[in-house]
């Protein structure tokens, strides 16, 4: 079975506990990972789910799996489970202050988690970030602290979904003297450009830059565009597919080889 982005990240951060970035970057694949959730029961209804709880010494874990082979090879006979994203998996797990139990006996990533790391993830998830107003004064290319973001940001952009427009990274001087990184972003629609930030800000939080990120949504053919155009790194965005128009189906009985089907 090949290696997994949590193998990995799980594998950098063992090599040296004290590495914070290394940490960072594993606590990031797990948000990211679609994760298989063991649970004690089918779900009565959507949405509503029990996971198995393993009980050491008065610590409870759910059990969760990164695939689901490792599901499988866990409990040895077909088993009721959920996928859901880390994310998502980490908010239910804080509010009822549970742990997680990552691919237990079945992964190089196998690792408790305690319930108190669940809770620190869930707000390092919902941390707000910085949009800019007014201070911004010029616009810089980026140095070496902003590009240190760029392959967090590149996977976090590209998780965010289709959304089709621009991206760079750059600097930016604000009103005070200070600088510091700068997104710019052009073309996104209003209704993706919350979640693209909350991106951003995720790529911040784990990249371990101790700074922060400032975004800036500017209009396509603007000045502003042009300025981030020539001086920023662009970051490559999804691409929004074309709609697929479905096939017209023949009305039942149109087709003499092909019967209706009686309900």
């Amino acid at each position: 079975m090949s290696e997994t982005r949590l193998d990995a990240a799980h594998a950098a951060m063992q090599a040296d506990p004290e590495d914070d970035a290394a940490r960072l970057a594993f606590y990031g694949a797990l948000a990211d990972a679609e994760l298989f959730v063991l649970l004690d029961e089918e779900p009565v209804k959507p949405g509503a789910i029990s996971p198995e709880i393993l009980d050491l010494e008065g610590e409870r874990f759910a059990l969760v799996f990164d695939r689901e082979e490792r599901l499988s090879d866990f409990a040895k006979a077909p088993v009721p489970y959920a996928a859901l994203p880390g994310r998502a998996i980490a908010g239910m797990l804080a509010e009822q202050k549970i742990g997680l139990g990552l691919n237990l006996g079945v992964a190089p990533s196998s690792i408790l988690i305690p319930a108190e790391a669940m809770g620190w993830l869930t707000r390092a998830l919902a941390q707000t970030p910085v949009q800019a107003r007014d201070a911004i004064q010029s616009i810089l290319p980026a140095d070496t602290g902003a590009r240190s973001l760029l392959p967090t940001l590149r996977e976090k952009l590209a998780s965010a979904g289709a959304l089709g427009g621009r991206a760079w990274l750059a600097c930016a001087e604000f009103a005070d003297g200070s600088t510091g990184p700068l997104l710019g972003l052009s073309g996104i629609p209003k209704e993706s450009r919350d979640r693209l930030v909350h991106a951003a800000q995720e790529a911040l939080t784990f990249s371990g830059a101790g700074t922060t990120l400032t975004t800036l949504f500017v209009s396509p053919g603007s000045g502003p565009e042009s300025e981030l155009a020539a001086t920023g790194r662009e970051i490559p965005l999804p691409r929004p597919s074309a709609p697929t128009i479905p096939a017209r189906r023949a009305p039942p009985g149109a087709d003499p080889d092909k019967p209706p089907i009686l309900k």
